[in-house]
């Protein structure tokens, strides 16, 4: 082959492993995404266990990278302390390797195997675990035939003098090497990768082993690069796990530089073989940094805080706490997520609600400007989650993931619908009400606050439908539809009658109570909606809602209230 074709199969075949390593990840976190991010979470009890749930975890996705921004995202939230991140983040690290031991071993039967075992699962099942079980195996299987590809493509680069000419010079600047590297893997987000890289090309003697092993080094303190970079627009505590990263990995591969000609021959003794011998390197270089800095990941912690403090906080409620934008590619994480921001929305909704009524009783308008302003961040909120679930969208959803993003999106457009119906309907009725001076009669307000405390205690009652998705709870909820509209009903039948006996509060104030009675029936109707998919997938829906009771019941309401205007 010439240089051209060489070089275009050495590229596709790079990119092939890239890509296996990436659908190993996806398909780990699309099928146990909850759980691995569960077992992080739960590694915080001393940094031992700590680094053991950071080595699994990175185990299982592939990936340092990832587990990187898995961490960061937590400690950013303050769900972990920074001590026990770094130690993850170690653990991680010898992750890493294992996987490198796995992938230098003799495949030659495993890349046909895996991705025909692979490709016939996912046609064969719809399960949403099950196909990504399925795109492990074709990852691994990608991944494996990369390597296959790389070890021949590479051959003719040990007879070319061009490429012997700049592996001989880099041979003879490891710190050079060592940079080249760090780049490669910065670019490329993947430390295994390169890492599998570099051993293909020592195994074929593309590459001199003392410039492997520099080059090692340098993809270690690349993999650490990439998730601070990734964090770079984050906070300062998401930042600080990342940095810490690089300061243990960057300190560790200058001490190993200077040494890699006694570390050269310490591994030919363990394994002479140049594939075995790259990632054996790996693994020391690797588990030294972890016995060095495992101690010290409490001072370490600590230094990234002075250089990375927090900046003062000043409260925006309108800024979302719970959308994690790194788990978007993990869609049942995602949703998770975007349902806890979906309570944050709501308990600035209730706020609102729970101040419209002491607005109307105290006329007070600095209280009534607030409720306004609520409504602005509960505007941005609402897009934030909106945007959020559009991303998210991207990616394949199973029926259940489907179903939850649907209401989901549908629960926040209501609140945002709730929150429009306080600011631009109650709170000017409530401005009306001050500006002419009117009053309720005592009966009146009475009425009102009752009527407003249960849409009230249902808004409280819709958050736990939304959140549990309880048959039952989601069958109480819209029962309250048809109580609230018989209390709109008693309502207006006292109303009336107050307005029969002349009583002045009442026929100043008529237009705003009845009105107020309206509003809050919108908004508990906009609450009740929580309710309809939930019973709608559980089958305990009917093709008509209306019963002939109801229907009976309704007729007799508008018989009253009319036989009461005339």
């Amino acid at each position: 082959m010439d240089s051209t074709t060489v070089l275009l199969h050495l590229v596709g075949s790079v990119a092939l492993l890239l890509w296996g390593v990436r659908m190993v990840r996806t398909g780990m976190s699309r099928a146990f995404g909850a759980l691995l991010r569960r077992a992080l979470a739960s590694g915080t009890k001393n940094r031992f266990k700590a680094f053991g749930m950071g080595l699994g975890v990175t185990a299982l996705l592939q990936s340092s990278t990832a587990t990187g921004l898995i961490v960061s995202s937590f400690a950013g939230r303050s769900l972990i302390a920074g001590s026990m991140a770094l130690a993850m983040m170690l653990g991680a690290d010898v992750g890493s390797t294992l996987v490198a031991q796995l992938f230098s071993v003799d495949h030659a039967w495993i890349a046909p195997a895996a991705i025909a075992l692979g490709v016939f699962t996912f046609l064969g099942s719809k399960a949403d675990r099950i196909r990504s079980a399925a795109r492990i195996a074709i990852g691994l299987g990608l991944m494996f035939l990369a390597l296959d590809l790389l070890a021949r493509t590479s051959a003719p680069l040990r007879d070319s003098p061009v490429v012997t000419t700049v592996l001989g010079a880099l041979a003879g600047e490891p710190f050079l090497a060592f940079l080249v590297a760090a780049l490669l893997t910065w670019l490329a987000h993947s430390s295994l990768a390169i890492v599998l890289f570099v051993m293909a090309l020592a195994g074929i003697g593309a590459v001199p082993l003392p410039m492997a092993l520099a080059m090692v080094l340098g993809a270690n303190l690349g993999g650490a690069v990439a998730p601070y970079l990734a964090q770079s627009a984050g906070t300062p505590l998401a930042r600080r796990v990342p940095l810490g990263n690089i300061m243990m990995r960057g300190l560790g591969a200058l001490a190993f530089l200077p040494l890699l000609p006694a570390a050269l021959g310490l591994m030919v003794q363990i394994d002479p073989a140049p594939a075995r011998l790259v990632v054996n390197f790996h693994l020391a270089f690797n588990l030294v940094v972890a016995a060095a800095f495992l101690p010290l990941v409490g001072p370490v912690a600590a230094l990234c805080a002075r250089l990375l403090p927090e900046p003062p906080v000043v409260a925006d409620p309108g800024k979302p706490r719970y959308l994690d934008p790194e788990v978007t590619e993990t869609p049942v994480v995602a949703l998770a997520c975007a349902a806890r921001e979906t309570l944050n929305l709501g308990d600035r909704v209730a706020e609102m609600l729970r101040l419209s009524m002491t607005v109307f009783e105290k006329d007070d308008s600095k209280l009534r400007r607030e409720v306004e302003v609520a409504d602005n961040a509960v505007d941005r909120l609402h897009e934030s989650i909106k945007l959020y679930l559009v991303q998210v969208s991207r990616h394949e959803l199973g029926l259940d993931m489907s179903r939850r993003y649907i209401e989901i999106l549908s629960f926040v457009t209501n609140l945002e619908h709730i929150g429009d119906i306080i600011d631009k309907n109650l709170m000017e009725l409530a401005a009306k009400k001050t500006k002419y001076r009117r009053a309720f009669s005592p009966e009146g307000l009475a009425e009102l606050k009752e009527f407003h405390r249960r849409v009230t205690d249902n808004l409280q009652l819709a958050f736990n439908v939304f959140m549990s998705r309880d048959v039952e709870l989601a069958k109480k909820l819209l029962a309250e539809k048809t109580a609230i509209r018989a209390a709109e009903l008693s309502a207006a039948d006292s109303h009336f009658a107050r307005l029969r006996e002349g009583r002045p509060e009442s026929i100043e104030t008529s237009s705003i109570h009845l009105d107020i009675v309206r509003d809050l029936k919108r908004i508990n109707s906009h609450l009740t909606s929580v309710a309809y998919p939930i019973l709608e997938a559980a089958g305990a829906l009917r093709d008509s809602r209306l019963i002939e009771g109801e229907a009976e019941a309704a007729r007799n309401g508008v018989s009253t209230v009319a036989a009461q205007l005339r």
